[in-house]
């Protein structure tokens, strides 16, 4: 899952992202809502963290442009203005759900989790499949032939974006973007041991090896 937060408070921000990279999220944080309109209408996210009070545009213009151009993606406001007027506005312009600071970070996850699954039930798709592999999205649960497979909030973000993309060759850029964040060096191999890691649990045991390398390519998750 790919979360960008919009926030120029540097100290709920650091809080907010590393708790849910800790999760297994990749995370995009900008500080100004152009910036913020900006970066969200050029790239995919899953779910979107929102201020009201940013630099340049307002988090409601950042919203409202966001609908406007038919961005559907869920969007969480977190703001310290908590008047019943905020509120109203919010969901009036756009927004899915409104929490406001201070805030505990379970709670913050908590309503995260439930946008997810509100929109994975309005897509139809609360599971994934490839060949005798299968995830669902909403117990985390992932199962190979008739073995479940534990893995860490990484792995099962690497393994939800190959399985999203099943039969397609995602490269390591690609992977860097959605599982970790846009900030992230390019250069590093992190990649590398996280698709080794990965292949171990899903494929070290079965015959049919579902996770391929194509060199100098990327990465493909396919039925052989």
């Amino acid at each position: 899952m790919r979360v960008l937060i919009i926030e120029d408070d540097q100290q709920i921000a650091s809080f907010v992202s590393k708790g849910l990279q800790q999760a297994g999220l990749a995370v995009d944080h900008v500080s100004d809502g152009e910036a913020g309109l900006e970066i969200a209408e050029l790239n995919s996210y899953d779910v979107m963290i929102i201020d009201i009070m940013l630099p340049g545009l307002d988090g409601f213009s950042v919203i409202e442009g966001l609908r406007s151009k038919g961005n559907t993606t869920p969007i969480l406001v977190l703001s310290a203005r908590g008047s019943l007027d905020d509120k109203l506005r919010g969901f009036q312009t756009g927004s899915d759900d409104y929490l406001t600071k201070p805030f505990s970070f379970s709670e913050l996850q908590a309503r995260l989790q439930a946008l997810l699954r509100r929109t994975s039930r309005g897509q139809g798709q609360n599971a994934l499949e490839v060949g005798d592999l299968s995830m669902d999205l909403l117990s985390r649960k992932v199962v190979r032939g008739n073995r479940e497979i534990e893995l860490q909030p990484r792995e099962f973000a690497l393994l939800e974006y190959l399985m999203r993309n099943s039969g397609n060759v995602v490269s390591k850029t690609m992977i860097l973007e959605h599982v970790w964040d846009y900030h992230f060096d390019p250069q590093t191999n992190v990649v590398d041991v996280l698709v080794h890691r990965l292949r171990n649990k899903i494929d070290k045991d079965f015959q049919a090896k579902l996770l391929h390398t194509v060199r100098g390519v990327g990465y493909v998750l396919k039925v052989p």
